[in-house]
């Protein structure tokens, strides 16, 4: 047999195997919710009920919204920190401008409809200017990302001196509150967000790029992909969901705190991370990230049934997000960075 012949034979069983791997990796964490599903249906009769369930899925309909704006902002081997103060600072504008006064709003009380179009703009101003300056000025993405984490929690405290907003007209918090044939909005529209953005990963062009650019930008540009303005435009999109996704939890709570996110962005890369997002760039899927997204949600569903005290329900988390982690590995062989 020539080389002529093996080379594509070779070539053809490489990308079986890796189609396999994918496969695998955007599956694996589906025994776990099965089994975690039969252990809650032991623990609590209501578990497994539709009210419960919904329950969750309201509860964790925002925290999806932001892993896919994180997941794309890592597909092109980027990551985006300050979305958790984004999710918080998008909400607070939005807020501060539709409440009155005295419920510490600006008092201009804005058209309801407004002021969430407002809260989106903000997020995907933010996402803008991070995405100009790692891309074009070069910064680096971790210490900027960073900074403005800090910088956006600091203005969402300080422009409502630490207090919380509420009186929300029932128009604002429609997203995260209203249901629609017994099953919250906020969890209709975080199952769009996820097919849609699964789809464009998967069948359009730009949403293929996003995967180049993640393994190698370099050959991408000799490619011909627009790399500076695909990932500028992914951090526009990361900031706008990260703001939706704001939006969504101020209806849920029907109030914005002044540390609305705290502690957001951990949960965010451990969904993603245990989904099979890869640290790395190059590697995830909207299946995967979904699955580590109601994973976390359900754990944290049965915690509160089988009522574990407060302070181990921490360590527990941490646990289920090492074995998830460790499950992950074995089947995708992702390899660590260092």
């Amino acid at each position: 047999m020539t080389n002529t012949t093996v080379e594509p034979a070779l070539v053809a069983a490489g990308a079986r195997r890796g189609a396999a791997v994918n496969l695998i990796q955007q599956f694996a964490l589906i025994p776990v919710i099965v089994i975690l599903c039969v252990v809650g249906a032991f623990v609590s009769d209501s578990f497994l009920t539709l009210t419960n369930l919904a329950n969750v899925g309201q509860q964790i309909s925002a925290l999806g919204v932001v892993v896919v704006a994180e997941t794309l902002i890592l597909v092109t081997g980027s990551m985006d920190l300050s979305l958790q103060s984004n999710y918080g600072l998008s909400a607070m504008v939005a807020a501060w401008l539709v409440a009155p006064a005295a419920s510490s709003g600006l008092g201009i009380e804005i058209d309801p409809l407004l002021g969430l179009l407002a809260g989106l703009l903000v997020g995907g101003l933010i996402g803008l200017f991070n995405g100009a300056m790692i891309v074009k000025a070069k910064i680096n993405g971790f210490i900027l990302t960073l900074a403005m984490y800090i910088l956006l929690a600091g203005v969402q405290t300080g422009i409502v001196s630490g207090h919380t907003v509420g009186s929300l007209p029932k128009s604002f918090i429609a997203l995260g509150s209203f249901y629609f044939a017994d099953i919250p909005i906020s969890v209709w529209v975080a199952a769009v967000i996820f097919v849609v953005a699964g789809l464009y990963l998967r069948y359009t062009r730009t949403g293929r790029s996003l995967y180049a650019i993640g393994g190698n930008r370099e050959a991408s540009r000799a490619a011909g992909i627009k790399v500076d303005r695909i990932r500028i435009g992914v951090f526009v999109v990361g900031g706008g969901l990260a703001a939706l996704g704001g939006l969504m939890e101020a209806g849920r709570v029907v109030a914005v705190t002044a540390n609305q996110g705290t502690n957001l962005i951990f949960t965010v890369f451990a969904a993603a991370v245990i989904g099979g997002v890869s640290l790395n760039g190059g590697r995830g899927n909207m299946l995967g990230a979904a699955t580590g997204v109601v994973l976390l949600g359900l754990v944290q569903n049965l915690l509160a049934l089988a009522q574990v005290q407060s302070y181990w329900i921490d360590a527990v988390d941490g646990a289920v997000i090492l074995v998830a982690l460790a499950l992950s590995r074995l089947v995708g062989g992702e390899r660590s960075s260092e």
